[in-house]
């Protein structure tokens, strides 16, 4: 048998080490999962989909057929997928009121990784609406709430995920990274969050599905080693509509090892000139430190390239494929945009798209390959980039609204809240953010490191140092 505390305290890794030596179930497993989720899904809404019934049944046709075990080191393992990637025959809302009652009709790539890797799904997580915004409150799905303090946002967009995770219910979750959307909720949910590079891992057929590259799919996780074991399940072994970096994977057997030195540049200014809270200059500092005991250079660095142009040559890219997926459903539905019930700024994101020309969109494509090629070569003289993955503490429910009428303040907002994570979406670089500290307020605050394109493992390795030296409290209980 499985006690709560016995799956509270282990790590994905470790409750799937334990299947295999017959300690207990697949069945005990996944009750344990499910009993955790209807305890404290109603205090957060991180799950908006529940599954349960048929991830019961599932679990108890693997006990039954224990070869089904065989499929990977993790199969069997109870797991929730955000509401961005689609299941076959479970609702597919990403976040929108335009997809209400929508069933999905076939599943994502990254989930048929998942279900070939035997991974028992038992949910759908919450995120705003397309995955578009720092906070996950979608009008349509409701808020979700940080397990640390209620009254915070999980950040977005995969705040459902990282809520889950947070609170227990499961150690690690699928999340999806299309501008910081891994990062940001694992910084704020106290998580560790990897943004793969772009080309590593699978991703949908075509590039709106993608967002042209820029988005990627991975886990929210409690552990570095439950990150390496799951980027081992969805890395490709050729290369898919994007080169593919060396492979230098199996992760999970190499993160122990320990990165060789490096030499890593410390950004301590905000992009975009503006302020960065205090709370999250210390977590740096002290990050900077523990870096150096490590035996690593630190050295200050000015912003490694300008990222206004880039980042707005990114929202070109971006509105073009909102357009393209709101008026494909708006045809669907045989409604037009200002009727459709849509949040305001995912509307003006829709027609701002639907105004970018083919000479607009390769322009773009262009300044982006071209912020690529530059911080190509700034990675000639450093490793890796140290940098907040915020400039400010998680912000309180309902301090960035969608439906805002504002939305010149709904804009500033935002930038002043991020900054730094969206524009290796647009390079392809892997990132990551490592839990560092808590708040005066007692509410996580995450650091950001992010490497040269296909430096996943030099990542991976170097948060597995961080972790033994400043290990973080890995959930909470929320009230």
């Amino acid at each position: 048998m499985l006690s709560p505390s016995d799956y509270l305290e282990q790590n994905a890794v470790s409750l799937s080490r334990g299947l295999r030596e017959k300690e207990y179930t697949v069945e005990d497993l996944t009750i344990s999962a499910i009993s955790r989720a209807e305890a404290i899904n109603p205090i957060i809404n991180a799950i908006v989909t529940e599954n349960y019934e048929k991830a019961l049944t599932q679990a108890k046709y693997i006990d039954k057929n224990p070869k089904l075990l065989e499929a990977s080191a993790l199969a069997g393992f109870p797991f929730l997928i955000k509401d961005l990637s689609t299941v076959k025959g479970l609702p597919a809302t990403f976040g929108s009121r335009l997809f209400k009652e929508h069933i999905a009709k076939k599943s994502s790539r990254i989930v048929e990784s998942y279900l070939k890797a035997g991974l028992n799904i038992f949910g759908l997580t919450n995120t705003p609406e397309f995955g578009l915004t720092l906070t996950t409150e979608p009008v349509a799905n409701g808020v979700t709430k940080n397990p640390w303090n209620t009254a915070y946002s999980t950040g977005g967009s995969s705040g459902g995920a990282a809520a889950a995770v947070a609170a227990g219910i499961l150690p690690v979750a699928h999340a999806t990274d299309g501008g910081g959307s891994i990062r940001i909720p694992a910084s704020c949910c106290g998580l560790f969050g990897l943004k793969p590079s772009r080309g590593l891992t699978c991703i949908e057929n075509d590039l709106t599905g993608s967002w042209a590259g820029m988005s990627v799919g991975h886990v929210v996780s409690q552990t570095v080693q439950d990150s390496a074991a799951f980027l081992d399940l969805i890395t490709l072994k050729n290369a898919h509509l994007f080169p593919i970096p060396k492979n230098t994977g199996p992760f999970l057997s190499q993160i122990e090892a320990g990165s060789a030195r490096l030499k890593i540049g410390l950004q301590l200014k905000h992009p975009f000139d503006l302020p960065i809270d205090p709370d999250c200059l210390e977590a740096l500092d002290l990050s900077a430190k523990q870096c150096e005991t490590l035996g690593h250079t630190v050295e200050e660095i000015s912003t490694p390239l300008e990222y206004e142009p880039v980042v707005s040559a990114m929202s070109k890219l971006i509105n073009t494929f909102i357009y393209r997926r709101v008026n494909n459903r708006l045809s669907e539905l045989n409604l037009n945009l200002e009727d459709a019930q849509v949040e305001n700024s995912t509307r003006i994101m829709a027609k701002l798209g639907s105004r970018v020309t083919a000479e607009d969109f390769i322009a773009a494509k262009d300044h982006i390959f071209n912020a690529e090629l530059r911080l190509r070569e700034f990675h000639k003289s450093y490793d890796l980039i140290l940098s907040p993955v915020l400039a400010k503490t998680p912000a309180k429910l309902g301090w960035l609204d969608m439906n805002s009428d504002d939305m010149k303040n709904y804009t500033n907002s935002f930038r002043t809240y991020s900054g730094f994570t969206s524009i290796y979406n647009g390079t392809g670089q892997p990132s990551m953010s490592v839990p560092m500290k808590h708040s005066s307020k007692g509410l996580p605050i995450g650091v950001m490191f992010t490497g040269k394109w296909g430096s996943d493992l030099t990542l991976l390795q170097l948060a597995h140092e961080l972790e033994q030296v400043n290990p973080w409290q890995r959930f909470t209980t929320p009230s």
